[in-house]
């Protein structure tokens, strides 16, 4: 394949089941999609093997046995069992619009990797939203959203760049080009001499301290936030709490005092020896 397209989930198949569906109407195809799965149940499994049967994109299922947020370490596994050479990485909670994958595509470049954004719709409209509204397109469409009740938000020019307004958009933007877990792709062998994300880290910043230490490498970051889009569906979030921030805060801030480019337990703690 071209490219692969990694995400995790964890016990969400409603919302895995869109964004999968997102992947499969897609402008360009020569790609797989890499499931990271943190331990999720059996219906997770259940929903992916139905959509294989479903849809013409492969799909790789990577699950490992719940022990609590362990999303750095599942992500790894899944680069390890990517085919590409160049990565796209986003969550089973987003769902992309149908030239999501494209864009990253003709924007990838040697020496750079790609940072894009999301948009976060409301939980009433998270739910609204159905197949036939993915595969019409209606979840990008802003007057199709203000029916559903999307408020009026300087946000929503996402929904109506394109083209030149949108290549306008990403250079004027004030938000940093940071590796952003949602929207972010990048070259497989720069992931891998990175080791990949710092399995130390739990929620809370890891895949923005990755992108420190790609910059530490040397690499430099291209904006696609107005150009790549993904609506961002609704959801709790249990696994935050402050010892964890802290412990993630700390450990960003070494990575940028001491410029590390690569973490010690990463990719290679899940390489096996024959």
């Amino acid at each position: 394949m071209t490219l692969s397209v990694i995400f995790s989930t964890y016990n969400s198949e409603a919302w895995l089941e869109k964004t999968i569906i997102g992947f499969s109407v897609q402008t360009f195809t020569d790609f797989e999609i890499i499931i990271a799965d943190d331990g999720s149940r059996e219906a997770t499994r259940e929903l992916i093997d139905r959509l294989r049967k479903e849809i013409d994109i492969p799909i790789i299922h990577v699950w490992q046995e719940d022990n609590g947020f362990q999303k750095s370490q599942i992500l790894n596994k899944a680069i390890i069992a990517s085919t590409s050479d160049y990565l796209i990485f986003t969550d089973g909670d987003c769902i992309p619009r149908e030239d999501f994958v494209e864009v990253h595509y003709n924007n990838r470049e040697e020496g750079y990797f790609l940072s894009g954004g999301y948009f976060k719709l409301p939980m009433d409209i998270s739910q609204a939203i159905t197949k036939e509204d993915i595969v019409s397109q209606n979840c990008f469409n802003l007057n199709w959203l203000k029916s559903q009740g999307l408020k009026s938000s300087g946000k929503n020019i996402k929904f109506m760049a394109s083209g030149i307004s949108a290549k306008f958009l990403n250079f004027i933007t004030p938000t940093n080009a940071s590796w952003n877990g949602h929207n972010s792709s990048g070259w497989k062998k720069d992931l891998v001499e990175a080791n990949g994300f710092n399995q130390e880290m739990q929620y809370g910043g890891q895949d923005r301290e990755l992108g420190e230490r790609l910059f530490n490498k040397g690499l430099k970051s291209k904006q696609i936030r107005y150009s790549a889009i993904c609506v961002h569906l609704d959801h709790k979030r249990g696994y935050v709490n402050k010892e964890t921030w802290k412990k993630n805060y700390d450990i960003r801030a070494n990575t940028r005092k001491n410029k590390v480019v690569r973490t010690t337990i990463g990719i290679d703690s899940n390489l096996t020896s024959d």
